[in-house]
């Protein structure tokens, strides 16, 4: 159901039942990479990123993270209806990523399977239609992943920062949530910031249109429409998670909107992996779950090139507290890290073309 305002609420009460995260270990520094390009000179806009081994992709990673969901959520896989996956990187350009996930968790032959994609809001949008699918009664429960992989030209700034990792989502009747979603918002034009064409190895972008007004248009507007139709305002969200293309767009977007760097430094992970595109929102959201009380108010603003925001207001529960410590927390998988130097990188990234 959707309000004249634009707010996005479901015919019945839904949350989040069951959440999982997952990072490769592998990480490159910054450093190394700006040794190679810069000769060592310059500022880095990240410490380093994530990357996936040579035996990891979408595919895997999802897996691993809709596992971790469905621990926490303690259910049978035969009750998922939806099994979504949104990603800039599927493995396939034909054949679907869900299917094989769906297969690999058990939930198959009796669910809906698809891909989804919209650039680093890829995940969000499986996360809202499962929202949509779950609250109209359609579905009990309904599992939403937005994995990627590390992307980016070599040389190019995108190669600092695109790393691998993301989310899953499980989503069901609020009456069993960790925490209940209240509203969710979408505030989409056609800015084309970043593209990638058919058959083209690298993603392009925009350079200087990618802040402005593609970036904090975006994740300003949605913010500003959800609280407004929801009548709140920063003070009252204990945490907040914004998408997180490097360490100063969502600290410059949480100043504008008003938040302070409490709120936000839980889920700000990019220093730390890198951006995960189609998961990192989402797995902000998981690194502020692991550490919420109940009665926290959490707000996240994805971002996806092309370009959208999704906002969501949850409320956490009782349950969080109950569920958590069954599955690997993210700070476990943020730790867990194996240095690689540029070579090893280009390996597993397959970055040499012969």
């Amino acid at each position: 159901m959707s309000d004249t305002n634009g707010l996005m609420k479901p015919d019945r009460p839904v949350g989040i039942v069951g959440y999982g995260a997952y990072v490769p270990r592998y990480r490159i520094p910054a450093t190394e990479i700006a040794k190679m390009w810069k000769g060592g000179e310059g500022g880095v806009p990240i410490k380093e990123k994530s990357v996936n081994g040579l035996d990891e992709d979408v595919v895997t990673m999802s897996i691993e993270a809709a596992r971790n969901a469905m621990l926490r959520a303690g259910i049978n896989p035969q009750e998922i209806r939806a099994v979504w996956v949104g990603s800039e990187s599927h493995p396939y350009a034909v054949k679907p990523t869900s299917t094989i996930v769906a297969e690999a968790i058990g939930a198959v032959p009796n669910t809906q399977a698809a891909d989804w994609e919209f650039a680093c809001k890829a995940g969000t949008e499986a996360m809202q239609a499962a929202i949509g699918f779950v609250g109209s009664g359609m579905a009990h429960y309904a599992l939403s992943i937005g994995m990627d992989t590390a992307q980016g030209r070599p040389g190019d700034a995108l190669e600092y920062t695109a790393a691998a990792g993301g989310a899953a989502m499980l989503i069901g009747p609020a009456a069993e949530a960790v925490a209940i979603i209240n509203g969710s918002y979408s505030f989409v034009t056609d800015t084309p910031d970043f593209w990638r064409r058919a058959k083209a190895q690298y993603p392009s972008h925009g350079d200087r249109f990618t802040g402005e007004p593609a970036y904090f248009a975006h994740v300003s507007g949605a913010a500003e429409m959800i609280m407004g139709a929801l009548g709140r305002q920063p003070s009252d969200y204990t945490w907040a998670v914004f998408h997180q293309p490097n360490a100063k767009f969502p600290r410059r977007a949480a100043q504008q909107l008003g938040f302070t760097p409490e709120q936000i430094n839980p889920g700000l992970l990019s220093p730390r992996i890198g951006n995960t595109y189609a998961g990192s929102t989402m797995i902000g959201l998981t690194a502020v779950l692991d550490i919420a009380q109940p009665g926290d108010r959490i707000l996240i603003v994805s971002y996806g090139s092309g370009a959208g925001s999704d906002a969501f207001d949850f409320e956490v529960t009782e349950r969080l507290a109950e569920v958590r410590d069954r599955a690997t927390k993210t700070e476990t998988y943020i730790s867990r890290r194996t240095e690689i130097d540029y070579a090893t990188y280009t390996r597993f990234r397959d970055k040499l073309k012969l």
